[in-house]
């Protein structure tokens, strides 16, 4: 034997179980470096969603207060008189007021100079105020009246952090330099103050004039009627389509183009829904126009397609020996469907539902094109009339305001944001209770 055969046959290196060698560090390490992108790309979006949280809040919570001015006011009978006998009769009611407003800042041993022309840049129309009080109320007259005055909307800013003195230009005629000198000292008298913003919750869109009394209440519940709409239409007709195409329907060419269709309209974009209904709804039926009705007609054309599609995945997602097994003791194709499949089901189809509700609220673009904007968001008379009447809604109202230009309009704007966001949680919370209260294990 030679020595090239014995080199030939020689035995190879035996290799440990406990040694890894190359390939295998390299496929851990391809491991590490899969599980480093992973841990990246969740912390960036934790990042991300801390970053908007905290952005969402930070501008949006200022709505939630305002800043006040709270007086103790008196107004007897002959003051009433003189002031309803004069010309100018809310001038009178606001010297009456600047009268008021002195001693009490005297009693606490302030000296501050200002007219009429101050308290109306700091207060608004306070002779107006008060000559609608007592006119409605002449029971008040002779006797001490707490008043809880909003304060401009610069003042309000200004107390806020978020307006400073060296934005007020020479001749400013909402603003002066003097009126804050006046505001610092009725803070130190304790008569401005910050208090929750309930007008913000319950109140209505002031216009461009007013922003410190505006308020996204009527937009809430014109977003809840429309909600009513969209949930009353859309759940028992998309149930009953996905029922039908899932359990009844025969598998030809028709059912196929059907299924197609909605999947597409599922990504049709909102604003072509917006279009559709301006066409049909209001200038063929005749509908009334901004009203909640159409709103929710509309919304309810776009949520369809996201109902039906869950609803299928729920029904498809039941274990086929349910049906087989209901069907082997007897029952009939209906009973197997409703008194089986469909509770089983049932879940899912609320999620989904819930989850169609929630894309639907927060829809802009086609409540726009059938005119339910910001400014004619009104409280209906009866519960009916909030169906057609002309009303407003959250998403509509929020985007009004981010399209004005004065500061307190883009405040508000942010909080509207967070009571939008408010009820999608809460809407989605919801989908999460009934998903476990009706979950079946099998």
């Amino acid at each position: 034997m030679t020595d090239a055969s014995m080199d030939q046959t020689a035995p190879r290196p035996k290799r440990s179980l406990h040694v890894a060698d190359d390939r295998t560090r390299a496929r851990r390490a391809a491991e590490k470096r899969f599980r480093a992108y992973g841990v990246a790309a969740i912390t960036a979006g934790l990042l991300c969603l801390v970053v908007l949280i905290w952005s969402i809040l930070s501008n949006g919570l200022p709505a939630f207060q305002r800043t006040v001015v709270d007086i103790e006011f008196t107004l007897t009978q002959e003051q009433f008189d003189e002031a309803e006998k004069a010309v100018l009769k809310t001038k009178v009611y606001t010297d009456f007021f600047i009268a008021s407003l002195t001693r009490q800042l005297e009693d606490q041993g302030l000296e501050v100079a200002f007219d009429g022309k101050a308290v109306e840049r700091l207060m608004g129309k306070v002779g107006g105020t008060l000559r609608s009080f007592y006119r409605d109320n002449p029971q008040a007259l002779g006797r001490a009246v707490s008043f809880e005055l909003p304060a401009a909307s610069r003042v309000d800013r200004y107390f806020k952090g978020t307006f400073s003195r060296d934005g007020i230009s020479e001749g400013n005629r909402f603003i002066q330099v003097e009126d804050l000198d006046l505001a610092d000292a009725l803070a130190e008298a304790g008569i401005i103050r910050q208090a929750f913003n309930w007008e913000f919750i319950t109140g209505v869109d002031t216009g461009v004039d007013n922003p410190g009394g505006a308020g996204i209440g009527a937009s809430v519940l014109g977003s809840f009627m429309m909600m009513i709409v969209v949930l009353v239409l859309s759940l028992p007709i998309g149930v009953a389509a996905s029922i039908y195409l899932e359990e009844f329907a025969p598998k030809n060419w028709f059912t196929d183009l059907i299924e197609v269709n909605i999947s597409n309209l599922a990504a049709v974009p909102s604003i072509v829904f917006g279009i559709l209904g301006l066409a049909v709804f209001i200038q063929f039926m005749h509908l009334p126009q901004s009203a909640p009705l159409v709103g929710g007609l509309v919304l309810t054309l776009m949520t369809l397609p996201t109902i039906i599609i869950s609803t299928r995945a729920s029904l498809r997602a039941v274990p086929p020996s349910i049906r087989d097994a209901a069907l082997g003791v007897g029952a009939s194709r209906m009973q197997t469907v409703f008194h089986h499949v469909l509770p089983l089901a049932m879940p899912g189809i609320l999620t989904g539902t819930i989850i169609g509700l929630a894309q639907a609220l927060g829809e802009t673009a086609p409540l726009l094109l059938i005119g339910m904007v910001g400014f004619i968001a009104r409280y209906p008379e009866t519960f009916l009339q909030g169906f057609e009447g002309p009303n407003s809604a959250m998403p509509a109202q929020i985007y009004n305001w981010a399209a004005r230009s004065d500061a307190v309009f883009t405040e508000k704007a942010w909080g509207g944001i967070i009571v939008l966001l408010i009820f999608l949680l809460s809407m989605n919370i919801i989908a999460i209770l009934l998903r476990r209260r009706f979950e079946r294990r099998w």
